[in-house]
């Protein structure tokens, strides 16, 4: 396991964060030793925008100055996860290969002048990134400061330039064979767009109207697969020079650009980054909704917190203070949930450049501030929890998460504007994490048999091997909620026909979907339980299943609105409908009841949140932190590491480990 090797070569969890020393001069240097000493850390990520000090000109390698910074931080006895610069190509690069500056959609080139200033697809610019991380390799391969690889940073940038079609050509050619299977798969007898030639084929540029939704869908997959080939290129790179893990830090935000499930799978260890899209418990929230799909994308295994901001959130337009206390909470959210540490962006403010506003471990103010005091206190914390290093997270509760499902969903003329892939996951993992339950995300191809409860909150694109598996998983013995406008199309964004959704879901779900209906905007129903519907609306008919709750208004009035079937030994629940989060909690709440998935400790008021962390030798520890504002007795009392002592109640904000008996 290789994130065990990197916590084995710590002596314990990863605290730290991007350290930029370039940016400062010897005397702030001096200071930065003194203060990572107090404040506990021990892995540094370096080098992640430093191309143009690397290699000053095309060829020519300049590393003397990262030599000394390494060996410096060796010295100090803090680890080092090595970048390579690639994600900001230097302005040589740039003027030298005007055409590997991406294009957006109108062909609009971009200019240099900012980050992320490249296209994947370009050969030169994959030929610099190769030799870079090669010489990279080759110099530091062996350094006893190198505990861990870091490709690139935050992989993302698409472009729909010329290098960027040809190179879609040849995947596309793979993927289909013939014009004459392309043209079948995206349905190019409407608006007469077949194609007779490959060179006719291009990405989905601006176009006057809606563009082709099989076109969208299948460039998403290239661009994925296009990355994830850049990626390998690195790595491979690095592995001919050295025996460290490499990874890359993947993004979790509100868009999805790569398939994490397939970068999951060719890491040696995940890692992420994290930063909340609002303050507060909704904070809380999405740290634990990133937290568990980073540890599902890692199959279960410990992985690992790449970057949070130390006192940022990020909301409306705004960059808001985190409050007290929340440094260690969300640290230890993400702990709870897998992580193998906590590293932050970045070590020290930068006083110039585009992110001088991005919150710091050692911020402005320097270390005469309450964020370092809280940067501080935390590395104590985290240096307490080595004896969890290697544990893992169990669940029986899963979420559907799949990329194509999602990609489809951002086609253009789909029926509604709120069929919002991101917003369905989220809401039904905080709906999840309000009852007290740990999710795991799983693909909806994967094993499902050990989960009692699985979610299908926006599965709109779904595949025959898919749907066949979802029945399965409910005839023998699940319990599977799957929520409107889901099964619609095949992988091919081809509809279903003869009714929604696809024939094997349908079966489990004993309903047939004849007819959707989105509501009007602000429109909303009440169904026959007291419910309220909002959003959308379904026309089915029950064809074995039970109903649960019937719409009671307009031409609906009587019809099915959340269904329940036997089927083997399990259940299918259709919701044709988007509940208001009153009644999906309840739903959830239902659910959870009579799949018989409880907590791991029980008999915790609502907004203490409590995840369980299980070792292979048998020996686990309960993760506690109070979200409310109440002081809270514990069912059990428990030895805290954070404390090295007994532990009967949590204070409102206040967190505990505690080794459970």
């Amino acid at each position: 396991m290789d994130i065990r090797r990197l916590t084995d070569r710590l002596g314990g969890l990863a605290y730290g964060g991007d350290y930029s020393p370039e940016q400062w001069d010897a005397e702030v240097w001096k200071q930065d030793d003194e203060l990572m000493r107090r404040a506990r850390i021990n892995l540094a990520t370096v080098g992640v925008f430093s191309w143009a000090l690397m290699e000053p000109e095309e060829g020519r390698y300049d590393f003397d100055w990262l030599d000394a910074h390494l060996d410096r931080l060796h010295t100090a006895g803090v680890a080092v996860d090595l970048a390579t610069p690639t994600a900001s190509p230097p302005p040589w690069f740039t003027l030298a290969h005007p055409d590997a500056l991406p294009v957006r959609p109108d062909a609009t080139r971009l200019t240099h002048g900012s980050r992320d200033t490249y296209c994947l697809a370009s050969p030169a610019y994959r030929r610099a990134a190769r030799r870079i991380a090669a010489a990279l390799a080759e110099r530091y391969g062996d350094h006893p400061a190198l505990a861990l690889w870091h490709v690139h940073n935050e992989y993302a940038t698409r472009c729909h330039c010329d290098h960027t079609a040809a190179a879609f050509r040849v995947w596309l050619r793979a993927r289909h064979g013939s014009l004459d299977a392309l043209n079948e798969a995206w349905g190019t007898a409407f608006w007469s767009q077949r194609y007779t030639a490959w060179e006719q084929v291009l990405p989905p540029r601006a176009s006057q109207w809606h563009r082709n939704p099989g076109q969208a869908l299948d460039f998403s997959r290239f661009w994925s697969d296009e990355t994830l080939a850049a990626y390998r290129e690195q790595r491979d790179a690095i592995r001919a020079h050295s025996d460290r893990p490499v990874t890359t830090n993947l993004m979790l935000p509100g868009y999805q650009n790569l398939d994490l499930w397939a970068f999951g799978r060719e890491v040696d260890v995940v890692s992420v980054n994290h930063y909340p899209s609002a303050p507060g418990v909704d904070a809380a929230a999405h740290a634990a909704f990133d937290a568990d799909r980073a540890r599902s994308f890692a199959g279960g295994a410990p992985w690992l917190l790449m970057e949070q901001g130390t006192n940022t959130v990020y909301a409306d337009g705004r960059v808001l203070a985190k409050d007290p206390g929340d440094v260690l909470r969300h640290s230890l959210a993400h702990i709870a949930r897998g992580s193998e540490g906590a590293l932050f962006f970045q070590w020290r403010q930068s006083r110039a450049g585009a992110e001088q506003w991005h919150s710091a471990m050692v911020p402005h103010a320097g270390p005469d501030s309450r964020t370092f005091r809280e940067v501080t206190a935390v590395g104590e914390a985290v240096a307490r929890l080595g004896e969890l290093a290697g544990s893992a997270v169990r669940t029986e509760v899963a979420v559907l998460h799949d990329s194509d499902a999602w990609w489809a969903l951002t086609v253009d003329g789909l029926p509604s504007s709120e069929l919002d892939y991101f917003a369905a996951l989220r809401r039904a993992h905080r709906a999840l994490w309000d009852a007290g339950r740990t999710v795991d995300f799983a693909h909806p191809g994967h094993d499902l048999g050990h989960y009692r409860l699985v979610i299908a909150p926006a599965l709109f694109l779904l595949s025959d091997v898919n749907a066949h598996n979802l029945r399965r998983y409910v005839a023998a013995g699940g319990t599977l909620l799957v929520q409107h406008f889901s099964g619609m199309v095949d992988e091919r964004l081809h509809s279903r026909l003869g009714g929604y959704p696809a024939a094997p879901l349908r079966e489990a779900l004993g309903i047939r979907v004849e007819e959707y209906r989105p509501l009007r905007q602000g429109e909303e129903l009440t169904l026959s339980d007291g419910s309220t519907a909002t959003s959308w609306t379904e026309s089915l008919r029950t064809e074995g299943a039970e109903a649960v709750a019937a719409y009671t208004d307009g031409m609906l009035d009587g019809s099915p609105a959340l269904t329940r079937h036997a089927f083997g030994s399990g259940h299918g629940w259709y919701l044709s409908t988007r509940l208001d989060d009153t009644g999906y909690a309840a739903l959830v709440g239902r659910l959870l009841s009579e799949a018989g998935a409880v907590p791991e400790l029980p008999g915790l008021p609502p907004g203490v949140e409590a995840v369980t962390r299980h070792a292979p030798d048998g020996r686990s520890w309960h993760v506690l932190i109070n979200h409310g504002a109440d002081l809270v007795p514990l069912p059990q009392a428990g030895h805290d590491l954070l404390t090295d002592g007994p532990v009967h109640r949590l204070p409102p904000g206040g967190c505990a480990v505690l080794r459970a008996h």
